[in-house]
């Protein structure tokens, strides 16, 4: 017991020092203005916010705090990637300082919409321009404002998605003490992203994929299953791709889940890994219950109609956790990209021998090591081995 004990008491320090986050302060916005010449930005992208946080008022620079509100706000931030950026990775000014263009992840702006009808008018127009589809991004347990608009940001950049992305940013304290309270902001956010796919789905949007992390999976898990009940699970055939990464769901709920959804008509993935720090912590506190995110049998899981992409054996960039893998590995992160910019309609099941090759080459030059990714379909397992 005291063994077991200590253990937790490791992995809390772990969370404490990086957190699914990663971020102590949550500033988003300078205090003033940096300039930096065009030629050291990459790319600026705008990224459209649904959110139940309250404004905030003690420190504007957050744009959004961890307080919940009972009505849905929305917003566009501009933010630009430096040309030094490294895929994976969200470079960022430490603490409360300003962020220089030329190096780190900027906001240069944020657009305030006055209601659902002026945003829904906005994000359509640009989906219609940037080619019809939208990525709804849904952020996890101790996650900032912030984290969540530059962790988009990242995403979005570094698997070159062709469309619109969409932040749905509930009201996580940010706090790695806030475990019980980010549990209850995400249940209490259910009827709120329904909403916002809703919304999404009557734009002239072909295609509504969805990448949700962590605790972000348990809402994104909710809001579908309502979907499902209204008898509207796919969006009026709009849903595209659903990822679950690193899932915080109890096994036994998320079967209850998928049974009142049902097997999935487009690609739906579960993003896993064994070695996922983070989530044996949320274990312990759920009573030893297994979490999805690391859960060991991929058939039983798979038997929903779900693939389930076993990451156990790559290797994460957030300090040891091994929590968000599919956004801080580059090699899974442009892996995901190459799949993600195939619409969803048009994606097959299961990648072909020659995409399981050139995985495997790419893996191994990634990790530099004997490492292995374990897909299983509701249909049969294949193993990548690579070789450094």
């Amino acid at each position: 017991m005291i063994v077991r004990v200590r253990i937790v008491l490791g992995l809390a320090i772990a969370l404490a020092v990086s957190g699914c986050a990663g971020q102590g302060a949550h500033d988003l916005l300078n205090r003033k203005a940096v300039a930096a010449p065009a030629s050291d930005i990459a790319a600026s992208h705008g990224i459209y916010v649904a959110t139940t946080r309250q404004q905030a008022t003690k420190d504007p620079r957050q744009v959004f705090d961890g307080d919940r509100s009972l009505t849905t706000s929305y917003a566009r931030v501009d933010v630009t990637v430096p040309k030094i950026h490294q895929v994976g990775a969200i470079e960022r000014a430490k603490g409360s300082a300003d962020s220089n263009p030329a190096k780190q992840f900027t906001a240069t702006d944020v657009v305030r919409y006055g209601d659902a009808q002026q945003f829904a008018k906005a994000v359509g127009a640009d989906i219609s321009m940037r080619g019809d589809r939208a990525l709804v991004f849904v952020h996890g347990f101790n996650n900032g404002f912030d984290d969540g608009v530059y962790r988009l940001t990242q995403i979005a950049h570094d698997m070159k998605y062709p469309g619109t992305p969409v932040l749905f940013s509930w009201a996580s304290s940010a706090k790695t003490t806030g475990y019980i309270y980010d549990k209850d902001s995400s249940t209490a956010a259910r009827d709120d992203l329904e909403a916002t796919l809703r919304m999404l789905a009557r734009t002239r949007v072909k295609s509504i994929d969805i990448i949700a992390h962590s605790m972000g999976t348990w809402l994104t898990m909710e809001a579908l299953r309502q979907l499902a009940i209204t008898g509207d699970r796919d969006l009026d055939g709009k849903l595209g791709y659903v990822i679950l990464a690193s899932p915080d769901i109890d096994v036994d709920v998320f079967k209850k889940q998928m049974i009142r959804y049902g097997k999935p008509d487009k690609p739906f993935a579960i993003l896993l890994s064994g070695d996922d720090r983070a989530l044996k912590l949320s274990s312990f506190i759920s009573g030893d219950k297994p979490r999805v995110g690391d859960y060991g049998n991929a058939a039983d899981l798979a038997n929903y109609g779900v693939t389930v992409v076993d990451l156990t054996q790559t290797k994460g960039g957030d300090g040891g956790l091994n929590h968000a893998k599919f956004a801080d590995n580059p090699i899974l992160v442009q892996l995901l990209g190459n799949r993600l910019r195939t619409p969803a309609g048009l994606a097959s099941d299961e990648p072909s021998p020659t995409q399981l090759n050139n995985i495997g080459q790419d893996l191994g030059k990634a990790v530099g090591s004997v490492a292995e990714v374990v897909i299983t379909t509701p249909f049969k397992v294949l193993t990548i081995a690579t070789g450094g």
